[in-house]
């Protein structure tokens, strides 16, 4: 591992690996398909790009979300780590640029998003490309067991067709045991070989607060707290509403969304990052690919959906390994609310069917047309247009997507970028032929590198400064040179987009499996299930439920969340001496763990966990390390 060490040394500043990520790096390494579960703030990360950057060949990342695989990009390009990234926002010829770079060996990483993996300039290209091994980030996404599910990333199989010899190595935060094994069938794992860190986080504590004021005692921890922190909702006027509340009394707050510009977004999340703000009071658009250290807190002040989503929000707390809480902020009412966002993400199937003849025709596309095109698509503006529920036509564009006929991206920030046409002798003709141009042409060069090979990112901005000449005037100098050959020139865009998978199908063509929906409906439902009994439980430790959720070995009680605190300590007076008794017995037999105890004896879920307290403190019983529960020599 010497190797890798100076790597992770020099580019990351990091002396050792965390045990998990040198047991990934090693299985990888090998040659052996991998599947590493690693909890939020793990550094799944790490795992593919030192291997990446020690082995011959460019490492291919697939990654769902196009904000994200910028974000990747632009932070290794900043440690002079060469990455590019691929997805339905570039322009045809930056794709194929991009594909000869890195046949070439221009990169070591590239970024594909799932949808560019079936398009044929990507499958003719990709086979000519020495490719190290394969990483699925996000590898949930594949199953539809699991709270991601996207038809897209089923098309990843097919990579084994171009690449039979090459590893594959599948991330992810949140999976089930079912889930982790449809993983590994859908990517044609050649051996089973899962990798896991502990879901345990010591140092981060679980509170549920059943309250009728989630505002009030949201502020009391806020300020108890004294320290950076992440308040969640799920309204994007709440979260504004909030904030404005927040530093009504006193606290530090800003809010986010996914609504508001991407350069606000951008300085409001790093002037929390870099502690200017302390608290952000934000939507989930919230979090994905920050990396902040010392987080003290995370305040759910809405239920969320899934198990899964609250694990990796919550998650985002101490990393530093210093304590910290994850507080759920509940009442009665949420319960009506779950049962009613059951029904809202799961429109009627005529309502869905009517919402894709709408966007249909709101995006111009003819019957037969528009499979593996790219549109530029606001909702808000598509619902008004239309008359219709911005929410259930969200709900019913989900559906859609899970059905394999269109992909929905996240907001774009595709910058401005230029690339070179003319060659070097060229465009010194031109620039002698065109006297006009002449100036401008050696600013771009003076201010940028690499524009003959790569398309550069561009400010016309910066340019007008330097120029000083107005920014309309560059933009103009920009298309000339465009129109002229000389340059190929991609202005800004920032918009959602919306991928066809398939082309535009008649209303009666258009299939959306009953059965499938009821399924997705039946595991969303259930999934909420598991969120309203962590979050209404008084019996079992906040940890626990967790744990068992994610197929992990159930813990002693953690002793720190609300639960383990309002526990009085067990006494001889309060414990069942027959109910004590019929768990020796059990246990005489075989270990057994604490679910597995209760399934066998007929007994409240509160009694079993007092009697088995009380045997553990009196040591008549102990945990093994595998988390199940035997007698005590």
């Amino acid at each position: 591992m010497e190797q890798y060490l100076e790597i992770l040394k020099k580019y990351w500043g990091y002396n050792s690996f965390r045990p998990v990520q040198s047991t990934i790096i090693e299985s990888i390494v090998q040659g052996r398909d991998t599947l590493g579960l690693m909890p939020t703030g793990g550094g799944k990360s790490i795992t593919f790009q030192v291997p990446a950057l020690a082995k011959e060949g460019v490492c291919i990342v697939i990654s769902p979300l196009i904000a994200l695989m910028t974000d990747q990009v632009n932070k290794l390009k900043s440690l002079g780590i060469k990455a590019s990234a691929i997805h339905s926002g570039l322009a045809y010829h930056e794709i194929n640029l991009m594909l000869d770079n890195a046949v070439y060996g221009a990169y070591k990483i590239l970024y594909v998003s799932p949808e560019r993996l079936t398009t044929d300039i990507f499958k003719i290209k990709a086979q000519a490309i020495n490719v190290s091994f394969i990483t699925v980030d996000e590898a949930h996404c594949i199953s539809e067991w699991g709270y991601d599910f996207r038809p897209s990333y089923l098309k990843i199989a097919e990579l084994r067709k171009l690449f039979p010899n090459v590893p594959m190595l599948a991330l992810t935060a949140t999976a089930t045991p079912l889930v982790s094994d449809d993983i590994q069938q859908k990517l044609l794992f050649r051996e089973r070989n899962i990798i896991q860190s502990s879901f345990i986080r010591k140092n981060l504590v679980y509170f549920v607060r059943n309250t009728d004021s989630k505002i009030n005692d949201t502020i009391k921890v806020a300020k108890k707290m004294n320290g950076s922190g992440i308040i969640y909702l799920r309204s994007r006027r709440k979260v504004r509403e909030i904030s404005d509340h927040l530093r009504s009394q006193g606290l530090n707050s800003d809010f986010y969304h996914a609504g508001l510009s991407y350069e606000n977004r951008t300085l409001k999340q790093n002037n929390w990052s870099n502690g200017i703000t302390q608290i952000m009071v934000a939507t989930n658009a919230f979090g994905m690919g920050i990396d902040k250290s010392n987080v003290r807190f995370v305040i759910h002040m809405d239920l969320p959906d899934a198990p899964e989503a609250y694990f990796q929000e919550a998650g985002r707390a101490g990393r530093d390994g210093k304590k910290a809480f994850a507080v759920l902020m509940v009442n009665n009412y949420d319960k009506s609310v779950a049962a009613n966002r059951i029904n809202s993400t799961f429109p009627e199937i005529s309502e869905v069917k009517r919402v894709y003849e709408a966007m249909c025709n709101y995006l111009q596309v003819p019957i037969g047309g528009g499979k593996g095109i790219a549109y530029d698509f606001n909702l808000y503006n598509f619902a008004s247009t239309f008359k219709l529920n911005a929410l259930i036509s969200f709900n019913s564009l989900k559906i859609l997507e899970k059905s394999g006929y269109i992909e929905l991206t996240d907001e774009l920030n595709n910058p401005s970028r230029i690339l070179f046409i003319l060659g070097r002798d060229d465009l010194y003709k031109f620039q002698i032929e065109n006297q006009k141009f002449d100036g401008f042409i050696k600013l771009l060069l003076r201010s940028y590198t690499g524009v003959f090979s790569d398309y550069t990112v561009i400010d016309e901005e910066v340019l007008s400064k330097r120029a000083n000449i107005s920014r309309e005037l560059v933009y103009q100098y920009l298309v000339k040179l465009s129109q002229m050959k000389v340059i190929n020139y991609i202005p800004a865009k920032k918009t959602p987009l919306l991928v066809f998978i398939e082309e535009r199908l008649e209303p009666k063509a258009l299939y959306i499996s009953f059965e499938a929906y009821t399924e997705r409906r039946e595991r969303f439902e259930s999934r909420i299930n598991t969120m309203l009994r962590y979050a209404f439980n008084t019996d079992t430790c906040r940890n626990n439920i967790l744990l068992e959720y994610f197929g992990q070995p159930v813990a002693e009680p953690c002793g720190e969340c609300d639960v383990c605190k309002n526990k009085t300590s067990s006494t001889d007076e309060n414990i069942s001496i027959s109910l004590t008794d019929k768990i020796i017995k059990l246990l005489w037999k075989e270990s057994l763990s604490l679910n597995e105890i209760a399934y066998a004896l007929s007994e409240k879920e509160g009694a079993i966990n007092e009697s088995v307290r009380y045997l553990l403190e009196k040591e008549i019983i102990i945990y093994e390390a595998n988390g199940k529960l035997t007698l005590s020599d």
